[in-house]
């Protein structure tokens, strides 16, 4: 996980620091591995080519004030951007049950094993009924493996200062009849975060809406 984002500018974001990038994306894969465990459910391969941290999301969660706690116990000076992060991402969660692929990653030339990963849990959710909710930072949040895997592109969250784009990306059930590109009631509108934001007290202050260009 911390190697798949030592040069994404997600993992540039969170840790403008060249020197000690590596060590805290480790402590912070880490965290979220535990918590995983902990609370939701790791998926891996057996050569751990590729791994999926999943939640279920069939009712509100409580406030996250432990897992603050723990990101600036481990992160110290760093972990201010990853709360950022995280906060966004539980402040903007789709209303509706689901189950949320909190984070996803594969090895270089692994593609296939996350794609066999991410489709056994799948057909579970289909199984249920249910769908599922991911992010995804790039400039084409139509491309790579969460397109490939049938996740669609909402609206973007704008991070700042100076973060890249995070997309929220839906996968609806067959049964769903939203129009492609329609959020309907599954996901919040276009929100841009910035330094105003305070994630420690369990919601997002304030969430500016963003103006469509």
């Amino acid at each position: 996980m911390a190697d798949a984002l030592m040069t994404q500018p997600m993992g540039v974001w969170l840790v403008p620091d060249v020197a000690m990038r590596a060590v805290v994306l480790r402590r912070w894969a880490r965290l979220v591995l535990l918590q995983g465990l902990e609370r939701g459910r790791v998926d891996t391969t057996d050569d751990r080519a590729a791994v999926a941290v999943w939640y279920p999301r069939l009712e509100p969660s409580p406030p996250a004030a432990a897992w603050v706690y723990d990101l600036h116990r481990l992160l110290g000076p760093h972990a201010a951007r990853f709360a950022l992060l995280h906060a966004c991402v539980d402040g903007l969660r789709p209303h509706r049950p689901h189950h949320q692929l909190a984070h996803v990653a594969v090895r270089r030339g692994h593609g296939d094993a996350a794609r066999a990963l991410l489709a056994a849990h799948h057909q579970t959710l289909d199984r249920a009924g249910l769908p599922s909710c991911a992010e995804h930072s790039s400039d084409l949040p139509g491309d790579g493996l969460l397109a490939e895997v049938g996740y669609q592109p909402r609206s973007p969250v704008l991070l700042a200062p100076g973060g890249p784009a995070l997309w929220r990306m839906w996968r609806p059930q067959p049964r769903d009849e939203q129009p492609h590109g329609s959020a309907g009631g599954e996901l919040p509108r276009r929100v841009r975060l910035d330094r105003t934001v305070t994630p420690f007290l369990g919601r997002v202050l304030p969430a500016t809406p963003a103006r469509s260009p």
